[in-house]
């Protein structure tokens, strides 16, 4: 049914939530358009919890270091919400950043059903990097996630997202350093200032698996990297 299905609808493509991580990667549409959703696949547990853990779980459940959650705020998911209050079937969509209002708690309605995410086709041009580092890769709940995504033209990027995973109360989206970043080349000056507001917008905390201190400066200093990285291709 619609709740496994992925498909075009129209400027975007729609995602059913009950498809799992290895169904994602393995659908063309998603090889296609939105490779940093793959990247985060790749990191999420391990084989046999990909088979199992599905899109809507991982949104419902709302962790701050959702792994699929990072890629999902640099492509501008919505989430879809299905209710049947007067027998009728009623459908709202809620951008991913205002879904999720804190940990383990979004604007689900009692009586809604998260159906789907709907993802907007990325411009022509638009390029993806996500990163976790944890303790351990793969099996480990993220020490911090990042995904960076925007269009890129030469050596510079425009419609710029840059979204972090366990740094704060919520996944989130760093608009601060977007704003450093957009339309700028991706040189060492502008590199090390989008880097710095990152360190300087996130608001993590100390906890079992990282100092709030230490996430500070692995958002830094992983941001860096991921921006000379992609300004050396």
């Amino acid at each position: 049914g619609a709740l496994h299905t992925i498909a075009r609808d129209g400027e975007g493509v729609r995602i059913g939530a009950l498809c799992t991580m290895n169904e994602l990667q393995r659908e063309a549409l998603i090889k296609q358009h939105f490779d940093i959703l793959l990247q985060a696949c790749d990191h999420f547990a391990s084989d046999q919890l990909r088979n199992n853990a599905t899109i809507g779980g991982n949104v419902c459940n709302a962790s701050p270091a959702g792994d699929s959650l990072v890629p999902l705020l640099v492509l501008d998911a919505q989430v879809e919400l299905q209710s049947k209050p007067n027998g009728s079937a009623q459908v709202r969509r809620v951008p991913l950043a205002e879904f999720i209002t804190g940990p383990g708690r979004t604007q689900r309605g009692a009586h809604e059903l998260v159906t789907a995410l709907w993802l907007p086709s990325p411009k022509p041009g638009f390029v993806g990097r996500f990163y976790k580092f944890g303790t351990r890769p793969a099996l480990d709940i993220s020490a911090i996630s990042i995904g960076i995504g925007g269009v890129r033209q030469g050596r510079t990027l425009t419609d710029v997202r840059l979204a972090y995973g366990a740094v704060a109360a919520t996944p989130m989206r760093c608009k601060g350093a977007e704003a450093v970043l957009e339309g700028q080349a991706l040189d060492a000056p502008t590199m090390q200032a989008v880097a710095a507001a990152a360190r300087d917008e996130v608001r993590p905390i100390d906890d079992v698996r990282a100092s709030a201190w230490y996430r500070r400066e692995l958002v830094h200093n992983m941001t860096l990297r991921m921006l000379q990285d992609e300004s050396q291709t």
